[in-house]
């Protein structure tokens, strides 16, 4: 319900409102509300030590990410230099144990036949190579027990002896020793160490990366020559 106040404007009764044209008049209260329209919420802001406690937070977390990615950066050429540590272990591994394993070295004439080391025209097999030979060279390797003792120093090389690039920061060491194998087999038998020989490579190579492999070679052809 309206009154007619004036000319200009009405009042509207049952609230706090004068309508004077399109204009509220200043200083109306809204009853409802409880609030007068020259009132402002105030704006609330950051105290300086709320600021500052902010900034130490960001920072030590920001300070953590770069140290963990720092990390990772400075050991990610690890996981390479390992596996081709282990690829020059099990490729040196390998050519060792594909060597015949023979009573007689095999350019002694009774090597095809000999029962044992007594049956031998001149040269029986023993740890170590014999007069002369060497990995690559006019006598090369020709048995496994040849490789006791063996070693590649300042970088790796092939059957012909000629540097593999890349491969100058790692060295080789080959270890050989009888090695007697219990029962495994059936019916079980035990194999003396004289027929069975442990071969241990071991490379190092950047980074103090050190692999080690074993493996195991048995005398079941003792007169098989290449």
């Amino acid at each position: 319900m309206f009154t007619r106040k004036s000319s200009s404007g009405f009042k509207v009764q049952g609230s706090g409102f004068r309508v004077r044209g399109s204009n509220l008049e200043p200083g109306t209260r809204n009853s409802e509300l409880g609030t007068g329209n020259s009132e402002r919420r105030k704006t609330a802001g950051l105290s300086l030590v709320e600021l500052i406690v902010f900034i130490v937070i960001v920072g030590v977390a920001v300070a953590g990410v770069l140290m963990a990615l720092s990390v990772a950066t400075r050991s990610s050429t690890d996981p390479m230099i390992q596996k081709q540590a282990l690829a020059i272990a099990e490729a040196v591994l390998e050519e060792v144990q594909l060597q015949p394993f023979t009573y007689c070295d095999p350019d002694d004439p009774n090597a095809a036949t000999a029962n044992d080391s007594t049956g031998c025209a001149s040269t029986a097999e023993a740890m170590g190579p014999e007069t002369g030979e060497t990995r690559a060279g006019a006598s090369p390797f020709d048995n496994v027990n040849d490789y006791s003792g063996f070693s590649m120093t300042g970088g790796i090389t092939d059957l012909a002896g000629n540097p593999i690039a890349g491969l100058n920061a790692y060295a080789v060491i080959v270890g050989v020793s009888g090695r007697a194998l219990g029962p495994g087999v059936t019916p079980p038998t035990n194999i003396p160490s004289t027929e069975s020989l442990l071969v241990t490579v071991t490379v190092t190579g950047p980074g103090n990366t050190t692999v080690v492999l074993n493996g195991y070679r048995v005398r079941y052809a003792p007169n098989a020559l290449p």
